[in-house]
């Protein structure tokens, strides 16, 4: 029997990694826990802690959730007023303990930790010339790569020798690293993946989300801005920016659209507040009449909120989700129809039966699990089924952190019109956001300063050989997607 047919399949889009580290307070580990947990949805793979007490480093990562990896004998035993976080899903690198962070190894500078957010787009160049310069690799993430080149830099200090190092890569990241004296944060120059910091008293907070921060009740201080490096140790917080401006930021849309929690503030807009626009947008340009709306929980749900307010169409909770889904041993198909569909999500019969039901959501990537969606909605009764996406289709894969398949699977590249997926999902309308329709509901950048190449095809950072390293990873990955 093939292993990965007792687990889910993968039917939604996957963020790569979460960040959070603490400096300088007395439950480190603690606070480092409590914001990994708030980060689960951007990682659920595997996490990790690692801590520094001043004399010596603790370490403890496994793979699973969050409240699965650590307890409190464990978190004890992470001892020390510093430490780094991180939850992971893997984009480039198989799913197993050696790839999961942060990294911890020792070199001629001391030991260093580092975790990272994002994804190299040359780091299959720079791994083959370091092996050939006699590098081991203990791992097959690209976030390895940042470790070897510190290692072989000449400065004899972390913060130069990691300038040099990020100099030297291509791509999208945002790295927390640490050492004996110090924990440094650094966001690429294109500004693709979120950071912010916070204060809690006089211990400073870093984290993938401003979520995070709320939950250890930290102070929000600001996000750290593209092509930033921040360093904080006993001097205070020290902010050094290295790198040439680039023509335009690349900031990634789908945090806004589907990855971030819509409590986070990202890149300067809370992110609800985006997606009520998203869904105020959509009614203007794929306007219905209906009876309800019906949210994808959950990141449907507040585009949802936007599309009843412009609409005037009431919205209801037609679709509830089980957020307590894991992997189950079994999946039996032959038993259960859909199954994938029912475990996470059932329907409330008597708000869809005899009605007009437009459902709301986040994106549609390969469609096989929004068209079975929608069958199931007409069995419990609804009279029509629109459907409305906040995004635009997505037509390319993301060579920068998102687990997307590849680009024969993307729906809409399989149909060549709007109307033929309409009838592959077997709805009776289907709007897609335009691309200048999702651009305008965000405000505090200029629409030139986001990466929407997952729609376009318009790469911000050029990749080489890369593309042939992702196409084979998600070809691997097959056998588990939907």
């Amino acid at each position: 029997m093939n292993s990965y047919s007792l687990q889910p399949h993968f039917c939604k889009l996957r963020e790569n990694c979460g960040l959070f580290a603490v400096y300088n307070h007395p439950q480190a580990s603690y606070l480092t826990y409590l914001g990994l947990y708030a980060l689960q949805h951007r990682g659920e793979e595997s996490a990790g802690i690692i801590s520094y007490n001043g004399k010596e480093f603790f370490i403890h990562k496994e793979l699973g959730h969050v409240a699965d990896v650590f307890n409190e004998d464990i978190l004890n035993k992470l001892k020390g007023e510093s430490a780094i976080g991180h939850v992971r899903y893997s984009t480039y690198g198989s799913t197993n303990i050696e790839n999961a962070q942060p990294l911890l190894v020792k070199c001629a500078q001391g030991a260093i930790a580092i975790a990272h957010n994002g994804n190299l787009v040359n780091a299959l160049q720079l791994r083959k010339e370091l092996e050939s310069q006699g590098a081991i690799f203990q791992t097959t993430t690209d976030s390895e790569i940042i470790l070897h080149l510190i290692a072989h830099s000449s400065h004899g200090n972390l913060l130069d020798s990691l300038i040099e190092a990020l100099k030297r890569v291509k791509g999208a990241y945002c790295f927390l690293l640490m050492d004996e004296n110090s924990i440094i944060a650094a966001r690429d120059p294109y500004g693709f993946k979120p950071l912010c910091l916070g204060r809690i008293k006089d211990a400073f907070v870093v984290s993938s989300e401003s979520c995070a921060l709320d939950l250890i009740e930290a102070e929000f201080l600001r996000e750290i801005e593209p092509g930033e490096v921040v360093v904080i140790n006993e001097n205070g917080l020290k902010s050094v920016k290295p790198f040439p401006k680039p023509f335009h930021l690349a900031q990634c849309i789908f945090e806004h659209i589907y990855f971030s929690r819509p409590d986070s503030v990202i890149f300067g807009e809370n992110v609800h507040v985006v997606r009520e626009r998203l869904g105020k947008k959509l009614v203007e340009e794929y306007p219905v009449n209906a009876d309800v709306i019906v949210p994808v929980p959950d990141s449907g749900t507040s585009c949802a909120i936007g599309f009843s307010k412009a609409s005037g169409i009431p919205i209801d909770l037609g679709i509830i989700r089980n957020h307590y889904v894991g992997r189950t041993f079994i999946q039996p198909s032959q038993i259960i129809r859909d199954f994938n569909v029912r475990i996470k999500f059932n329907l409330i019969r008597d708000v869809l039966k005899n009605k007009k039901v437009v459902i709301v959501d986040d994106s549609i990537v390969r469609g096989t699990t929004s068209q079975k969606r929608v069958r199931e909605l007409r069995k419990a009764g609804a009279k029509e089924v629109h459907m409305r996406i906040s995004c635009p289709p997505h037509k390319f894969p993301c060579f920068y952190g998102i687990d997307f398949p590849t680009k024969e699977e993307l729906i809409a590249n399989r149909f060549s019109s709007l109307d033929e997926i309409r009838k592959f999902l077997d709805v009776d309308s289907l709007g897609y956001l335009s691309r200048e329709g999702m651009l305008s509901c965000v405000k505090a950048f200029s629409p030139e300063d986001y990466c929407t190449a997952c729609f376009d095809g318009n790469y911000p950072v050029p990749f080489g050989e890369e593309k042939n390293k992702f196409e084979a990873e998600l070809n691997s990955r097959k056998v588990r997607r939907c």
